[in-house]
């Protein structure tokens, strides 16, 4: 009977106890909301995002952090790795050229364009796979083109800052 009654006092005491670090667990964490709405009015856990991107984006742009393809190529013959010493720009020769290529390209597909991009923007609406679509507008259309009539059936994605 005598150890009976000292379980039962255990049992109170252990069930008082895990009710009081029951509790103080509910406090702590109403303590942590009210921190995390408040870091949430003062969008700190985006600038924290935007910091940490940041921080990655300098380290692969300085080749710091290398990633092939990006900011480290692999040589032709397999290795070791090459990074590139400067961007590699388009003189004006060639812009012009290229621009004046965008006027053919225009000029030429201007009948099939524009019925290319209608079924491409019809698929798109329909919710439908546009793969098949964009190859074939691709023929006949400039990357710009097709991105305009996709923005007008989907819209355009702007980042909030």
């Amino acid at each position: 009977m005598k150890t009976k009654i000292i379980t039962l006092l255990l049992v109170a005491f252990a069930t008082i106890t895990n009710a009081q670090n029951t509790l103080d667990a509910v406090v702590v964490s109403e303590e942590n909301k009210e921190a995390l709405i408040g870091a949430m009015e003062t969008m700190y856990q985006r600038s924290k995002i935007q910091e940490e991107s940041l921080h990655y984006e300098t380290l692969k742009h300085t080749g710091e952090y290398p990633i092939i393809g990006v900011n480290t190529f692999l040589n032709k013959k397999g290795s070791p790795t090459v990074i590139p010493e400067e961007v590699i720009r388009a003189t004006e020769e060639e812009k012009k050229y290229q621009i004046t290529m965008l006027d053919e390209l225009h000029k030429g597909n201007e009948g099939t364009s524009a019925e290319k991009l209608k079924k491409v923007q019809e698929a798109a609406i329909q919710n439908e796979n546009i793969f098949g679509l964009l190859m074939n507008a691709a023929k006949v259309c400039s990357l710009g083109e097709i991105t305009n009539a996709l923005f007008e059936v989907g819209g355009q994605y702007r980042r909030n800052m």
